[in-house]
């Protein structure tokens, strides 16, 4: 038996339901909250028997400039040929799709004027939705953000070539309102025609995006394939690595003693390197080569206290809306972790790398009533967590997908 829940909720509460709050399992619990914040959780008599609550999962890493529909996307004509107006509208159907599978934040890494807009729109509540991030990229003519775009279209997003274009380029972004900065530190897979080992940008031209960012209070996402990339990012101070697949053991003391967080988009790299999706034989080639021995590194890593949180590239093509649950389990059977370590690194540790650990990522007074009501308890068997088994998300105290349960024995 179900309930409707009010689309719009200026307060709610869940009163004796199964808590894992982000950090540890609370018990039956009731949950109240006022708007966007979370007033109290108190333990309580168990009436929701049979499903939990989890904070809403926090992807660091998604790509939500294809068709939400088809996948069509960079690399495709979609984007070229489709004016903004529409793609807002793709983009504000990825958050919902993606917030169905329980995914309440996400941070876009090659974000434009189009998802800067729709994360301001859902930050208003025009709709009710997810959390949008939006880190627009800086990077060079003939880089692996530029190689997405056919060469001969001159209608390109914007590059920089120079420490000053580096900069003018962070400040245009800054009053578009971005909330953070992509650079590249190495090539990439699905670009056309470069490199991973290719170097993208020189160390001055990353070092001024760097200063420039910070100075404007936004965090930096260092895109690395190599080991030499990673060097880089860390070198000129990024705030995250993102893929990090060239990491060296050599690189683990200086990654766990900064703890700079790793999204190590695990399903998506195995994904390209069995061919699926369409993808070109190329970029096929090149994902077979960053993930070639990969094992053996990454649960070193993680036992020797490197950072990694959720991060997929999801964009709805490769890893597609709940991949996230997918990619969770890649990340258990990597690292050697417990379901319930896995569930920190997509919650409360996300949260905190994202600079958002204050309100976002738990369950507990003060933060945001984003919650994922599930069957199961998927802290102790990640094979709980799937779309199937959601039964309801709340983002920002308001229903987005679902129908929350009615509880039982309630006077």
């Amino acid at each position: 038996m179900s309930t409707s829940w009010p689309a719009a909720a200026d307060a709610g509460a869940l009163d004796g339901i199964a808590l894992w709050d982000g950090e540890r399992d609370r018990g039956p619990s009731r949950i109240s909250w006022s708007g966007d914040r979370i007033e109290a959780v108190e333990p309580a008599a168990d009436r929701y028997p049979g499903v939990a609550v989890i904070p809403g999962l926090i992807d660091t890493h998604v790509h939500l400039d294809t068709n939400a529909v088809t996948g069509a996307g960079p690399g495709d004509a979609w984007p070229l040929v489709t004016p903004p107006e529409e793609q807002a509208l793709h983009v504000l159907g990825h958050t919902l799709r993606f917030a169905a599978a329980g995914v309440t934040t996400l941070r876009d890494l090659c974000a434009s004027p189009v998802q800067i807009a729709v994360g301001r729109a859902l930050d208003e509540g025009a709709v009710s939705g997810p959390r949008l991030l939006s880190f627009p990229p800086v990077g060079m003519t003939a880089g692996h953000g530029d190689l997405f775009t056919p060469p001969r279209f001159r209608h390109r997003p914007p590059v920089a070539d120079s420490p000053d274009e580096c900069r003018a380029l962070v400040r245009r972004w800054a009053r578009e309102g971005a909330h953070g900065i992509k650079v590249y530190t190495s090539g990439g897979i699905l670009s056309m025609g470069d490199q991973v080992r290719w170097r993208n940008q020189t160390r001055a031209e990353i070092a001024a995006t760097v200063d420039e960012a910070h100075a404007l209070g936004l965090p930096v996402a260092a895109h690395s394939h190599t080991a030499e990339g990673i060097d880089i990012a860390l070198a000129e101070g990024a705030d995250s690595i993102e893929h990090g697949t060239g990491m060296t053991r050599e690189q683990f003391g200086p990654l766990a003693d900064r703890q700079v967080p790793v999204a190590p988009t695990l399903l998506i790299n195995d994904l390209l390197a069995a061919g699926e999706g369409g993808v070109r034989p190329e970029a096929q080639a090149k994902a077979a080569a960053v993930v070639a021995g990969r094992a053996g590194t990454l649960r070193a890593a993680a036992q020797a206290g490197v950072r990694f949180v959720l991060g997929t590239d999801a964009n709805g093509r490769f890893v597609r809306h709940g991949g996230q649950h997918d990619e969770l389990r890649q990340m258990q059977s990597a690292f050697g972790w417990s379901a319930e370590r896995v569930l920190v690194a997509a919650t409360a540790d996300a949260a905190a790398a994202i600079g958002r650990g204050s309100t976002l990522g738990r369950v507990a007074p003060g933060h945001a009533p984003d919650l994922v009501i599930v069957r199961g308890r998927p802290w102790l068997d990640l094979g709980e967590l799937t779309t199937g088994n959601i039964v309801a998300v709340i983002c920002r105290g308001r229903l987005v997908s679902g129908a929350v349960p009615a509880p039982t024995g309630k006077d």
